[in-house]
This record gives C-alpha cells, structure tokens and sequence, in this order.
C-alpha cells in the first residue's frame, strides 16, 4: 500500500495522462519559490528541532484545527491557546485525537498535503488513523530529534530557493538580523503586511500608531509623519529582502482622495470617533497610498481581500485572531479598484497582485482586469481555493482572458512548514493535468506547453516578486 499514487490529480484519459507525465518530469525538481507566506522566521533563525509531532502538524494549521472544531472537538482539547509547550503525555493525547478523526479530511486538499509530507518525509505508507497513532508519533518524533528534520536541514531538502515571511511594521525583524548575523545562506525575506497600522478595527490600532512612531521616529500623529514612517520601515523591511508589501484588508475597495480630505480623514481616524464607513474609506485610501509607494521604491502591492475575519466572536475572544473563523466574502474588484486604476493602472513599472476568495469574479471582473491594465497580476487560488478543484477552476475561468503570463505563478502561503512541498506539487500536477487536457484537445502543442509548465511552476513567481 501506498498513500501518494503516481498518477495522483493527472487526468484519467490515457493519452492526456500520458502528456501530464511528461509535463510534470520536467517540473517536479525545479526548485521551490515561495514568496509570500507565514513561516516563523525564528525556525531559521535559531534552527531548534520541533518540538513534537502535534506542536508541528496540529497546533499552528488552521486548515486542521478548523475541521476538527467544526465536529465539536474543542480547541483546548488540541493543545491550542496555551503559552506553555505542551508536556510529552499531552503532545501525544493531542496526536491521538487528530488520528482518530483523521477520516474527516478525506477529499480534502489537507489530507493530500498530509499524506505527501507522511510518506515522503516519515516513510509511513499505512493511512493514519486510531489503531497506528502512537507508532507514528513514535517514528516522527524520532526523526524530529536528528539534525536532518531542524528547519535549515529541511530548507535544504524541500529545495527552497527562497521563502518570504510576513512581519507586522512594528516587528523589530530580529529574526532577520539572526539569520543574516549567522552566515547561513538560505535565502530568508521578510514582506510589509501594515495591517495593524492601516486597518483602523485592528485590534490596539490607536496603540499601533503611537509605537510606530516611537520606532521610526516620525510624527504619527500627524498625515505626513504617518506616511513618513510607512517609508521608513518599507526602507527597512527592503535591507532584509523584502521584494513586496502584503494587505488583508476586507474588501478590494480603493480610494484617491485629494491631500486636504486624506489628511482631514485621518484626523477623524486617530480622533477615535469614526465610522464603519470611515474605516473602509481609510483602507481604501491607503492602498493607493501604498500604491504611490510601491511606484518610488518597487516593492510589489499584493492585495489579499474578501475574508470576514474573525467571524465566530466568542472563539476571538476566548483564543485571539487566526482561529480558521474566517469566512469569504463576494468581493467587487470593477468599481472597487477603480480609483487606484485610475491613478496608476497604466504603469508599467507597478506591480499590484490581486487575490481572491470569490471565485464568481475570476472571469467576470479579476481576467478582464488582468488582462487588460499593465500593473495587474493574478495571484494563484488562495486559501479556501487551494485546492486542486480550485485551482483547475483557476486555470479555466481566468486563461482564456488573461492568459499564463498576466498570472504569477503559485505560492503556498502557509505556516506549516512541512506542507510547503506538498502544496507546489499539487500545484504543479494541476497545471501539468489542464495542460495535458489542452495539448491533447489541440489548442496548444507540447512543447509550448512544456515552457509554461516550467514558467508556472518557477519563473513567473521568481519574475513578478522580483527574485
């Protein structure tokens, strides 16, 4: 038996199967570029062995916990929310309760990420459940404790040409500055997520404000300081790699405010007395202001927007943000770019990347804009869509307006470290599978679908983030 079929996600026609084979043998060894995600920079940094399997797989991965709590297991019971390492006796009980319920993932992208990650790194080729859990957390714990399973080790394994992280504008990057002050050559960025000092319902928001100006010594209080220090970190998020900025923000609504109305609205933000509908303007208005910013000094504007955040209040506040209670939400991305495009659509030295988790707008509104202004990129199926149905949804729906080259390849965008190369390979079957089905439909030859399938899996990433 075996959990990964070499087939797996390759179309069940046989001529098509046979094209995707030979796509995917000229992709699956390209190295990985992953430029944009949540990895700790600490793993690099200090290069420390993980803890324990349940610490490693259970505890930091939303898409696992999420399931779980959705089939009334609580998050206490996982090990979640506690700011001390859990004991060996509950890692394992931990473990043995992600074992027995590990059906609840069958058809979903996690349990083939999962199993990739089993097998290719552990060895196991028996599916995990309640009967073999103690052996597995006995196998992976033992090659947690060798040299080869520390997180610079497995950099090397995976192949990783590079990996961006995302730090807040008030994180200090001491990780950075461990990883650089080290001499390991494994190529570690950080990317610009202002979140907490754009977003006026961020948690602390007004708090944030007053330490970003106390870090960069710019007048925050005021509309200038404030967006002179947005400069600032920007400057120095770039001296440790940063390549691009990153915005959650609600909605993909921008705005373009003359100078007079921006700087009277963000008086009206720090006053504390504002508006839902102040709120979002404000967003909006920063992101062309960040658009503006990206134009001087070329980090790429990546717009991560439509999740309502947070949605299930009482797990917000009994474990904080990041809880996998967050819910898509129809985005409107025609009129609400429209102010931005309006300023800077037509640059050919900006790069906005767009993402989505309302899959109606891929044909309808995100092609034709990709398609059509010289700034904007698609980003890959984010999230709840990165998936191969998602993905291959992707593929037909943007395609046939926006083309391969208006798109930026894929990245994993992920804290769980060990998934990283499960995700680009599944990544890469997809795409090798939809080019496959178009060579063998005629509408394009193999050896022109043998270039794209290297540019998707590698060199479009590597171009639009400026790797």
């Amino acid at each position: 038996m075996t959990l990964l079929h070499e087939d797996r996600l390759f179309p069940a026609e046989t001529k098509a199967r046979e094209v995707a084979r030979r796509l995917y043998a000229e992709v699956k060894d390209l190295p990985i570029v992953s430029p944009h995600g949540h990895t700790d920079p600490r793993w690099y940094a200090e290069d420390k062995p993980f803890p324990d399997p349940a610490t490693l797989f259970v505890v930091p991965d939303h898409y696992i916990f999420r399931m779980l709590y959705s089939q009334g297991i609580d998050l206490d019971d996982l090990g979640i929310g506690r700011s001390e390492p859990l004991s060996e006796a509950e890692a394992r009980k931990v473990w043995r309760l992600f074992a027995s319920h590990y059906h609840l993932f069958q058809g979903t992208p996690t349990r083939l990420w999962l199993n990739h990650s089993f097998e290719t790194l552990f060895g196991f080729t028996q599916r995990l459940s309640a009967t073999n859990a103690d052996h597995y957390y006995d196998v992976i714990a033992d090659h947690l404790a060798t040299p080869d399973f520390r997180p610079r080790a497995l950099f090397r394994r995976f192949n990783i040409e590079a990996i961006a992280t995302t730090e807040s504008p008030l994180d200090p990057l001491a990780s950075h500055q461990a990883i650089r002050a080290s001499g390991w050559n494994g190529r570690v960025i950080t990317a610009y997520r202002p979140d907490p000092v754009v977003d006026p319902d961020f948690n602390g928001f007004r708090a944030n404000i007053d330490a970003f100006g106390d870090l960069t010594g710019c007048d925050t209080s005021t509309w200038k300081g404030y967006l002179d220090a947005h400069r600032k970190r920007r400057a120095f998020f770039k001296t440790f790699g940063a390549t691009s900025t990153d915005h959650g923000h609600p909605s993909a609504r921008t705005a373009d405010l003359p100078p007079v109305q921006a700087e009277a609205l963000f008086a009206k933000i720090m006053s504390g007395h504002f508006s839902s509908e102040d709120a979002e303007l404000f967003r909006g208005q920063m992101l062309t202001e960040m658009a503006a910013m990206s134009l001087d000094d070329g980090l790429v504007l990546q717009i991560h927007p439509g999740s309502s955040r947070n949605h299930n209040a009482k797990l917000f506040e009994r474990f904080g943000r990041d809880m996998g209670a967050d819910i898509p939400t129809p985005t409107d991305y025609v009129r609400a770019l429209k102010p931005l495009l309006d300023r800077f659509g037509n640059e050919k030295q900006l790069t906005i990347i767009l993402f989505t988790l309302d899959e109606t707008s891929y044909s309808r509104e995100l092609a034709p804009l990709a398609g059509h202004y010289p700034c904007l990129k698609l980003g890959p199926p984010w999230w709840f869509f990165d998936s191969p149905e998602g993905m291959m949804r992707f593929r037909e729906l943007a395609t046939e307006t926006a083309g391969f080259y208006n798109c930026v390849g894929f990245n994993d965008d992920t804290r769980a470290y060990l998934s990283i190369p499960a995700r680009h390979d599944v990544a890469r079957r997809v795409d090798c599978a939809y080019l496959a089905n178009m060579v063998t439909s005629h509408r394009i030859d193999e050896d022109e679908a043998g270039d794209i399938a290297v540019k998707l899996a590698y060199t479009l990433a590597k171009e639009a983030y400026k790797l």
